[in-house]
């Protein structure tokens, strides 16, 4: 992308989780000037992407996700490594494929959840078919589980990277870029439309744009909680993502660095964000335990919970709204759970809109763009 388009124009952006802060360095270091507001501290402590497991898992999520969102999540694996190439601070990420298991009891679950993957792949060619494993295969890939497994399915080119890493990673660039961070600021994206100065408004604020979006009464905003832990467990030493198939309480398990394990499971139709209750903690830690007995010595950092915004259709949208005497406005939103997997492909699809008024890249990927001009709206592909 041209990198004139964005030299001497500048932006506001609201909202500084994780696709503000992408959006402000990829402007930045376009050459344009950034203004970033937040209503809550540099920590991002408030985010939905700092309670995440922040895995790249495009043939995984096929089973519960669109294929327009798996384009995504493939557009982005690549992307990502060139992101965070490009940062100052270093960003754990690895792309050593999904290990998926299930007990005995839950082997007719498994079946349909492998026909699922299968069927997509003959779907997708960009996607690589699931490996079959038997014990001797897993006992390879992850000694610490064969002893309690004896089938799995390997999801090769699937990865994962460390989210808060990332967003702290992000963080020093804006400042190493000279972008214009208020923290603890609240402001409503359309009293900075009033700015002339702005080429645009962006809304990034997830749930915090729920009354920008009820606008349209067609595709309103909503959270989705989510609930997970955080685990120190030196004992387990698992390699990659793990997921187990259970009909009740099916996990994912992803190991990050110094031997912290993100687990999680729970998506609850609720905006609540008080505490874990203890049926999901219990339903999460008993179920961990089962994959490897390494967690019963494993010490909980941490039990969070987190909404992410997700729209009626559970898709992600840009939406675009031009009146005259007013800044452009670009709201982006419902994410969903798939933020990490597929914010690279929003991002350069926001960065084409930003610079030409279109993008052939949402077109590719099924992302929808509509557009707004004096209360009229049209989409630019469904």
């Amino acid at each position: 992308m041209n990198s004139a388009s964005f030299s001497h124009s500048k932006y506001a952006i609201v909202g500084g989780g994780l696709m503000g802060r992408l959006l402000a360095v990829s402007l930045a270091q376009r050459g344009a000037e950034v203004d970033l507001f937040d209503k809550g501290h540099s920590d991002a402590s408030g985010a939905a992407a700092r309670i995440a497991a922040a895995m790249l898992a495009p043939l995984a999520e096929s089973v519960i996700t669109e294929d327009s969102v798996v384009r995504m999540g493939i557009h982005s694996l690549p992307r990502w490594k060139e992101l965070i190439n490009q940062l100052s601070a270093p960003v754990f990420i690895q792309q050593d494929g999904t290990l998926i298991l299930w007990h005995r009891q839950d082997a007719s679950d498994a079946e349909r959840f492998t026909a699922h993957l299968e069927r997509n792949c003959r779907n997708n060619a960009s996607l690589q078919l699931p490996q079959k494993l038997n014990n001797e295969a897993i006992r390879d890939l992850e000694p610490g589980v064969a002893a309690r497994f004896t089938q799995g399915l390997f999801l090769p080119n699937e990865g994962q990277l460390d989210n808060r890493q990332l967003l702290d990673a992000l963080l020093i660039e804006l400042n190493n870029l000279k972008v214009h961070c208020h923290w603890n600021t609240e402001v409503n994206p359309d009293d900075l439309r009033k700015n002339d100065s702005y080429q645009a408004v962006i809304d990034c604020r997830g749930t915090g744009a729920k009354n920008a979006w009820v606008a349209n009464s067609n595709n309103t905003l909503r959270g989705v909680r989510g609930e997970v832990v955080r685990l120190y467990a030196p004992e387990v030493k698992l390699k990659r993502p793990t997921r187990l198939i259970h009909p009740r309480y099916p996990i994912y398990i992803a190991p990050k660095e110094n031997d912290i394990y993100v687990v999680g499971a729970t998506e609850i139709e609720s905006d609540d964000l008080s505490e874990m209750s203890v049926r999901s903690a219990m339903e999460l830690l008993s179920a961990v335990y089962t994959v490897h007995s390494g967690f019963a010595e494993a010490r909980i950092l941490e039990m969070a919970t987190q909404c992410r915004p997700t729209l009626k259709n559970n898709l992600p949208e840009i939406r675009m709204r031009k009146d005259q005497g007013l800044s452009d406005l670009i709201m982006i939103n419902g994410l969903y759970r798939h933020g990490f997997m597929i914010a690279p492909a929003i991002l350069d699809c926001a960065l084409e809109l930003l610079a030409s008024g279109d993008s052939n890249t949402a077109l590719d990927l099924g992302l929808n763009i509509s557009k707004e001009a004096s209360n009229r709206e049209a989409s630019l592909c469904a």
